[in-house]
């Protein structure tokens, strides 16, 4: 399942997400031409990636800040983008631009500090946006938990588009990054679920003073859970290819 959109429009231009989304893919474009010289890329790697090792050892916290704007390719750089671009306008529509580019900031590196803390001694790099990311996702779920979120479902040759409640869809998310953390081995590489898991409790908890703020309990009262604003309409599109029925 992987999101398309939300019918959560914002309220203001989102200058931050639309800085952040550039700043990533200049930054992906400046080193993608070294990707396939492991001497080079490993060195950039080393000096720009965090390696909790070297964090444990006192050394290169500046990491915590330049790996959020590292990528491993064009798919882990096109499926981090798309999600902040879907959850991140609203966010900083509710902040404000100056407090957003903070929330993601700490987020982020709330998310690489608990990597750290779960793999100490790992000297395997961690590159990407998707903790900071997560943590975007993790306010989103507090502040519009049945914002409707446009899903693309590809099941072999079916495809087909279905709307559901963020908090489906989030907490989904969430579960799967929660089991991965369980089972992953994060010596041996891969994907950083305990960074995902914690991005997006960091995340939750650093909006809860702005959810009080907006009223708390009586917010979800008067919304619903829904946005505080009218909904965006789109048409649903439906898979052209045809069903086959059961006989």
């Amino acid at each position: 399942m992987l999101p398309i959109r939300d019918h959560n429009p914002s309220g203001r231009t989102p200058y931050v997400v639309y800085a952040l989304i550039a700043a990533n893919i200049l930054i992906f474009l400046s080193y993608v031409g070294i990707m396939n010289d492991a001497p080079l890329i490993n060195r950039l790697y080393f000096d720009y990636a965090i390696i909790p090792a070297r964090i444990s050892d006192g050394l290169a916290f500046e990491t915590f800040v330049t790996s959020m704007f590292l990528h491993g390719g064009w798919m882990h750089l096109a499926g981090n983008m798309l999600f902040l671009w879907i959850f991140g306008d609203n966010l900083e529509d509710e902040m404000g631009h100056v407090l957003f580019l903070v929330f993601y900031l700490v987020a982020g590196i709330g998310a690489g500090l608990i990597h750290v803390i779960t793999a100490p001694e790992s000297l395997v790099p961690t590159i990407g946006a998707s903790g900071a990311i997560a943590g975007v996702m993790g306010g989103y779920l507090l502040l519009f938990p049945k914002a409707r979120v446009d899903i693309l479902l590809i099941l072999i040759v079916y495809f087909r588009v279905f709307t559901i409640p963020a908090f489906v869809m989030l907490g989904v998310w969430l579960g799967m990054q929660f089991l991965g953390s369980l089972s992953s081995n994060l010596d041996e590489g891969g994907v950083a679920y305990w960074a995902h898991t914690g991005g997006f409790i960091v995340g939750l908890i650093l909006c809860v003073p702005l959810w009080l703020k907006r009223g708390g309990m009586e917010l979800w009262n008067q919304t619903h859970g829904h946005p505080p604003h009218p909904e965006a309409k789109y048409p649903l599109s439906r898979s052209r290819i045809p069903k086959i029925p059961r006989k």
